[in-house]
C-alpha cells in the first residue's frame, strides 16, 4: 500500500532528488569496484532490499523497527568496513579530481610480445631455479595489491623480469603485477589461498599466493618454483602445473582469447552514446517526394 501511495504522489520536482541519489550510489559502486568489498556490498544491499520490500508490502511494526535499527548500525559501520576503499577514493579525487570516480580504467590489452617476454623469462628462471610470481591483471582491478609493492610503471621485457626475480635483489620476494602491458609494481603482497583448491599441500607460499589472487579475481598468474624450477599457471582458482615454455605460451594465448583492448580511459556513458549513434545510422532515411 505504501508503495502505491509513493508512486501516486510522485512529482516531477522529485526527479532531481532521485538523480542525485542515483549518482551518489553509482559513485559508491565505482569506489569499491574491483576490490574484495564488492561481494560483501552485494550481499548487504540484496538483504536490505528484500527486507525493505517486505516491510513496505506488509504493515509489520516490530519488523520495521528492527530494520531501521539495522540500517542505522550499517551506516555507522560503513566507514569501518570500507575504510581502505574510502581512503583510496579520497586520495584519487585529491590527485586527479572528481571525474576519475566516473571513468573506467582501460582493460588488459592482449599483446603477443608480452606473452613472448613472459614465456622467455619463465624459461630462463626455470633453468636457474629462481622463484617467480607474475600476475597479469585482466578485467578485475588490482589496485589494492599494486599499492602494497614498489611502483615501477616499466615496459615488460625478459631482462627486467630476470633482474627483478634475481635472488639477491630486494624485489624478488613478492609478485610482479602487469597492467595494460606494463609492469605496474614489484614485490607486491598477495592473499594466500583459502586451501580448498590446493591439490598438493606441499605447495609453497608463491603457489598459494598465486592461487589466492586467482580465487578472488580474474587475474592470471605465472608461478616458477624455486625448489623444482617447474612452471605453473593459476586461473580462476585452478592450477596447471609442470609446464614448459611452449605449453605456457599456448595457455596464455588461450586465456586471452576474446579480450577487447581499450586504448584510453572511457566514461560510463560512452557505450550508451555509441549504441545510440549506431542505431541512428542504421535507420533507413526517407526520400523526399
Amino acid at each position: 500500500m505504501r508503495l502505491m501511495w509513493t508512486l501516486e504522489t510522485f512529482r516531477w520536482s522529485d526527479v532531481p532528488d532521485v538523480l542525485i541519489v542515483a549518482v551518489i550510489l553509482f559513485a559508491a559502486s565505482m569506489v569499491v569496484r574491483g576490490t574484495q568489498a564488492v561481494p560483501l556490498l552485494r550481499g548487504t544491499v540484496g538483504v536490505v532490499l528484500v527486507l525493505a520490500f517486505l516491510t513496505t508490502m506488509f504493515e509489520w511494526v516490530a519488523f520495521r523497527w528492527l530494520l531501521n535499527g539495522l540500517i542505522t548500525a550499517f551506516i555507522v559501520a560503513i566507514p569501518i568496513i570500507f575504510q581502505p576503499e574510502l581512503r583510496r577514493a579520497l586520495e584519487k579525487v585529491g590527485r586527479t579530481g572528481l571525474g576519475t570516480l566516473f571513468s573506467r580504467s582501460p582493460a588488459f590489452t592482449e599483446d603477443e610480445q608480452i606473452i613472448e617476454a613472459i614465456c622467455a623469462a619463465a624459461a630462463r628462471l626455470s633453468e636457474r631455479r629462481h622463484g617467480a610470481l607474475i600476475v597479469l591483471e585482466r578485467n578485475d582491478a588490482l589496485n589494492e595489491f599494486i599499492e602494497t609493492g614498489v611502483p615501477l610503471d616499466s615496459e615488460i621485457s625478459p631482462q627486467l623480469l630476470l633482474t627483478v626475480f634475481w635472488p639477491k635483489t630486494e624485489l624478488h620476494d613478492g609478485a610482479v603485477i602487469i597492467r595494460q602491458g606494463r609492469v605496474a609494481s614489484a614485490a607486491s603482497v598477495l592473499p594466500l589461498s583459502s586451501g580448498r583448491n590446493l591439490t598438493d599441500r606441499k605447495l609453497g607460499t608463491r603457489h598459494r599466493a598465486g592461487l589466492g589472487i586467482s580465487e578472488i579475481s580474474d587475474a592470471l598468474c605465472v608461478i616458477v618454483s624455486e625448489e623444482t624450477g617447474r612452471i605453473s599457471v593459476a586461473n580462476r582458482g585452478r592450477m596447471i602445473r609442470r609446464l614448459d615454455a611452449a605449453r605456457l605460451r599456448t595457455i596464455l594465448s588461450a586465456f586471452y582469447t576474446g579480450s577487447r583492448p581499450r586504448s584510453q580511459t572511457t566514461w560510463f556513458w560512452t557505450p550508451w552514446i555509441t549504441r545510440l549513434r549506431s542505431r541512428s545510422k542504421a535507420r533507413p532515411r526517407r526520400r523526399a517526394a
